[in-house]
């Protein structure tokens, strides 16, 4: 048969169908047995009934076979062009049929996320569909299995089969360490090489250290400066590298500086709850750091979750009538859950009672099971970027500071989580006036009116821009908006030196309900917003004083050991 013939055209375009329903139902059977909470198999889970858009269905099967029509014509030419970094080497382009099998992958992965989009539902099963889909194309492509991956087999051919020996090696290595390997996580130690702003541990109880870190000028403001980080990762994020660190940078701008390093919990403690953490944590950090200061008001930071930890504590000492925080700057950082991003998709009624059923009492979850849903959040990078190198190609990965920091996890006490899940993700309740009791005062963080300094990634797919401006619509007191470019953590970790990336200002202040208006009137500006913040959080620290000679104060407060501190060494 001709390869023109209108029957070999036919037969062509009816095989390029059955691959395309074959993939759909094997997603949709990966849909089916998917925990959208854990990323775990539940092969008890009844198959979603889908319904599709008359008008995108037929747009989509026109699209479809176009595509199909040019890329059969491209392969009859030796023309191919492949565009995705996954199969960009040279090896797939001179092996017409790597060539071909990793094309004919990206025209049904590009038509499956069509489908998804096409389903007939609200948002979130839309969503929930998409995720998983999205899912099983990453895993399912050809570059994941040294069968097809024609860069792995010619790497094993020109290396006598060496490559494929040290990628079992690394296999094994990583199922004893119980993670994919991201970077070669030999080279790094806290303390070190990272996390190595000169400090001491001033404080410590069940729950964090308090670090106070040394100065690096002759005065220092008069009032101090508390640092709060997530406690879903480690503190030292906030200092990798002395060229990259927000600490060291703090510091250098006179401010005494104290961060806030969680404890990684054990079994003593999976009881722990969400009002331990605002007590015995945050409002006892701020009010330890005023006790060795002696200052009657300070500034906070918190990060992340350890922002949503801040303003719930703010709102506590709010309704006891104390207001020992002067300003408070939020990077990343939800306090109004309606834009959740990506993660909306884990959170229903049924996945938080049964964490509630499984953990509310007690227990632990796993820093892994944590980090696990993280990375598979962009699986592409996080997860079979990985894969393909250390296994099918045996290669080690390069060590790069913040991917050993990713890969530090944390645990996490299960009724602390619970309390999350509900109050944040599922309800919303932190922003609804006197909604939750939290250490036995009703809060209203419509009521925690200090100067606020808001922090938002423009591509952050953790806490997304929308989430992160969100906050300006419930604090109540004069406030600065700033967005970054790049994502959660590189948006945030971008030192001024670096001269990289921009950032946008509206000055003004006016905060419309939608983000998108903010953006339309905000101007670009270049470089890091390191250098806007330090200027914000200046006017809010007061005089300049001799900077202390020694770490903490008195006996009460003296050195316990040098910062990073033992707690942030502990591991999952």
């Amino acid at each position: 048969m001709s390869a023109s013939s209108p029957e070999f055209w036919t037969q062509m375009s009816e095989g390029f169908q059955q691959n395309l329903t074959k993939s759909w139902g094997q997603a949709m059977q990966h849909f089916q047995t998917m925990d959208l909470g854990g990323l775990q198999a539940k092969p008890e889970a009844a198959a979603p009934a889908l319904k599709f858009s008359p008008e995108k269905l037929q747009a989509l099967q026109g699209q479809y076979f176009k595509d199909a029509s040019e890329l059969w014509n491209q392969s009859l030419h030796n023309s191919l062009q492949v565009k995705d970094r996954r199969f960009s080497g040279d090896a797939w382009a001179s092996n017409p049929v790597a060539a071909f099998n990793a094309a004919t992958y990206l025209l049904n992965a590009r038509t499956l996320m069509g489908l998804a989009d096409a389903v007939d539902a609200d948002d979130k099963t839309r969503n929930r569909v998409r995720f998983a889909i999205e899912q099983w194309v990453a895993a399912a492509a050809p570059s994941n299995f040294l069968a097809f991956n024609a860069e792995a087999q010619k790497k094993a051919v020109e290396t006598k089969g060496e490559s494929i020996a040290k990628g079992v090696q690394n296999l094994m290595h990583d199922m004893q360490q119980g993670h994919v390997s991201m970077t070669d996580e030999s080279l790094f130690e806290v303390g070190k090489n990272v996390a190595t702003t000169e400090g001491a541990v001033v404080f410590e109880n069940a729950f964090f250290q308090l670090i106070e870190y040394k100065p690096l000028t002759a005065k220092v403001y008069e009032k101090p400066f508390l640092l709060i980080p997530p406690c879903i990762n480690k503190f030292y994020i906030l200092d990798l590298q002395p060229e990259n660190s927000l600490i060291r940078y703090a510091v250098s701008q006179g401010h005494r500086t104290f961060v806030v390093s969680w404890r990684n919990p054990d079994e003593s403690m999976q009881d722990k709850t969400w009002d331990d953490y605002i007590e015995q944590a945050a409002i006892k950090a701020i009010s330890t750091v005023q006790e060795i200061t002696g200052a009657p008001k300070i500034n906070a930071l918190g990060f992340c979750v350890g922002g949503t930890i801040l303003s719930t504590a703010l709102a506590v000492l709010d309704a006891r009538g104390e207001k020992p925080v002067a300003s408070a700057t939020f990077l990343t950082t939800l306090i109004n859950f309606t834009d959740t991003g990506i993660l909306d998709v884990f959170i229903d009624e049924n996945f938080v009672k049964f964490r509630e059923m499984q953990m509310g009492q007690g227990g632990l979850l796993k820093g892994q099971d944590l980090a696990s849903t993280f990375s598979f959040l962009r699986p592409n990078d996080l997860v079979w970027n990985y894969v393909v190198g250390n296994y099918l190609k045996g290669e080690t990965p390069p060590p790069f500071d913040l991917l050993y920091w990713n890969s530090d996890s944390t645990n996490l006490p299960g009724p602390f989580y619970a309390w999350y899940l509900r109050n944040t993700y599922l309800e919303n309740n932190l922003v609804k006036p006197r909604k939750v009791t939290v250490c036995g005062e009703s809060i209203d963080l419509g009521q925690v009116d200090m100067p606020v300094y808001i922090y938002g990634s423009r591509e952050d797919h953790i806490v997304p821009i929308g989430g992160a401006y969100a906050s300006t619509q419930v604090l109540p007191g004069k406030k600065r908006f700033v967005m970054g470019a790049s994502g959660h953590i590189a948006g945030v970790i971008n030192p001024p030196a670096a001269k990289k990336r921009s950032h946008w200002l509206s000055e003004g202040s006016k905060f419309p309900a939608d983000v998108n208006d903010w953006i339309a009137a905000a101007k670009e500006q270049p470089g890091s917003w390191w250098t806007d913040w330090s200027d914000w959080l200046k006017s809010h620290a007061g005089k300049q004083i001799a900077s202390p000679k020694t770490y903490g104060k008195g006996s009460k407060f003296k050195a316990i050991e040098a910062a990073p501190g033992r707690y942030v060494k502990a591991k999952a």
